[in-house]
């Protein structure tokens, strides 16, 4: 018989302190075969939150399918009070071909919350928000920067909902970024819905970066913490700073085509008119310096070794605001 503090997901019943693994069907390959896309339960016997950890809606952002990884791996994810969902992999389709969309070419972090007779991705997000998006209290989802795009590792939420920034304090990401929630975007849906839900931007697609996954196993850690929700064999990691809110912020674009020379790290803070990179042409007889427009943190470098004219190459901040400036 079903008790009042059971939970019901996916047609499967998950008692306080077990431990379940569970199947999101919802499509099949062309030979036929069952596409699946495990869904791991962890409950306390003792009550508390649900929070859900998803990575690899874009199937190419290795990063944010790694951090819910290792969590597992470690047994993070069992919490001492509450219930932890975790699915490292959302789009399954994607991440077999290593490609951010669908097969349809859509981008499921633009098709929420779906529709039940829609494009496949469509539906994918349709039976997500429905069957399993309800039972979150809290959500945090990983992802990285597209392309050869490379992402300081950072929490997005949107400007002036001070419950999302005290969370993401908590977090305490290298950089917290206001980022408006994009329509049709799973972070929208979040919202609408009232689930608070950090959004954490980490290195680049194809590429697992040890540092980068640090970052954001070490964050949901502190989240779990905060909660009462982590196991009492882990230790809460002390950060050696606190996180730099980028109020606003701009593109550095590249005003010619040709090679891209990078001269700077990620994360660094710099002067109006540093040197940042250089373009040059194959021929060597072009030689365009790039400087940039103002003071800030560089969250955002884009890694490609060619780049055409109007290519954005930084992501610069044009307001921050540092701990000690508090």
């Amino acid at each position: 018989m079903a008790k009042k503090n059971d939970l019901h997901i996916l047609g499967e019943q998950i008692k306080p302190g077990e431990s379940k693994t569970i199947n999101f069907s919802f499509a099949k390959l062309y030979t036929a075969t069952n596409v699946e896309v495990p869904v791991i339960i962890e409950r306390s016997a003792t009550p508390g939150p649900t929070i859900l950890l998803t990575g690899g809606i874009h199937g190419d952002e290795i990063n944010g399918v790694e951090i819910v990884r290792q969590l597992i791996a470690k047994k993070i994810n069992r919490p001492k009070i509450g219930t932890i969902i975790s699915i490292p992999i959302l789009n399954i389709f994607g991440f077999l071909d290593a490609n951010r969309a669908f097969p349809d070419g859509r981008d499921l972090n633009r098709m929420f919350p779906g529709a039940k007779n829609g494009s496949l991705a469509s539906r994918v997000a349709y039976h997500f928000t429905k069957e399993i998006l309800p039972k979150a209290n809290y959500c945090l989802d990983f992802h990285t920067g597209g392309a050869s795009r490379f992402n300081a590792a950072q929490i997005r939420i949107a400007p002036e909902d001070e419950k999302l920034l005290e969370l993401a304090r908590v977090f305490n990401a290298p950089f917290t970024v206001y980022s408006k929630n994009l329509n049709k975007s799973y972070r929208n849906t979040c919202y609408k819905m009232g689930i608070p839900i950090l959004l954490f931007e980490g290195g680049k697609s194809l590429e697992s970066n040890k540092y980068i996954v640090k970052d954001g196993v070490d964050g949901v850690m502190r989240v779990l913490d905060h909660l009462g929700m982590l196991g009492e064999k882990f230790t809460n990691t002390t950060p050696q700073a606190e996180t730099i809110l980028i109020e606003k912020s701009t593109w550095v674009r590249a005003q010619r085509s040709g090679l891209l020379h990078v001269k700077i790290d990620c994360n660094k803070y710099v002067e109006k008119d540093e040197f940042l990179a250089t373009i040059t042409d194959p021929y060597g007889t072009m030689r365009f310096k790039v400087t940039s427009p103002n003071s800030g943190y560089i969250i955002n470098i884009n890694q490609a070794p060619i780049v055409h004219q109007g290519d954005a190459i930084f992501h610069l901040s044009t307001k921050a605001i540092s701990p000690s400036s508090l």
